[in-house]
């Protein structure tokens, strides 16, 4: 359930800018990691708000006009397949919560993270497991991350039309496995990942 809980928390302490962050994209096969970062006003209620895992694409979409027009501010940063292949995708996953969070205005003095991992950030942070079902500031970061990973997924299906990016959205389906079997392996494709089944 979301609650403004761990906000009131933090802002009990004395800081004063709370921002919630989430990434969407570390287990595809291709295309970039996303990052949304979002800083609401304490106790505002979006209805329908939830961890974007457990909504359908159009209610998505629909709640990512809301969340951004509603925000104090907001962020949506990105790691590419190059870097993920780079660094690892964990540490892209990272840089990109870090980008999205370079974004807001004002920047925060206390950052949630959806996850178990903290490493890494400007400031002082704590990392929430399933923080995208409890917060809602980390459940609007993964919908901006997710939109924004999907929307990217649908520009590489103009690209790319017979590899089937809309509907798998990258991840490592029999579709996707046997498109690049057939097609070979694309410039955004990761390839520090398993490619071939």
């Amino acid at each position: 359930m979301l609650t403004y809980e761990l906000e009131k928390e933090y802002s009990d302490r004395g800081y004063s800018v709370i921002c919630g962050v989430d990434e969407a994209g570390r287990g595809p096969l291709a295309g970039d990691v996303y990052a949304g970062a979002v800083i609401l006003p304490q106790g505002l209620v979006i209805e329908g708000l939830n961890d974007s895992k457990k909504l359908t694409e159009k209610k998505r979409e629909k709640l990512f006009d809301v969340i951004t027009s509603s925000a104090i501010s907001w962020g949506v940063g990105k790691a590419t397949n190059e870097e993920i292949d780079e660094i690892n995708i964990l540490n892209a996953a990272l840089l990109a919560m870090r980008r999205a969070i370079e974004q807001l205005s004002p920047q925060p003095d206390f950052v949630l993270v959806d996850g178990n991992v903290e490493k890494g950030f400007v400031q002082p942070c704590k990392a929430i497991v399933k923080g995208d079902a409890t917060s809602p500031s980390i459940a609007a970061a993964s919908i901006l991350a997710k939109v924004s990973r999907d929307r990217s997924c649908i520009e590489l299906d103009r690209l790319y039309p017979e590899y089937g990016f809309a509907k798998h959205k990258g991840y490592p389906t029999k579709e996707h496995y046997e498109a690049i079997l057939k097609y070979g392996v694309l410039p955004v494709h990761r390839r520090s990942f398993r490619l071939f089944r």
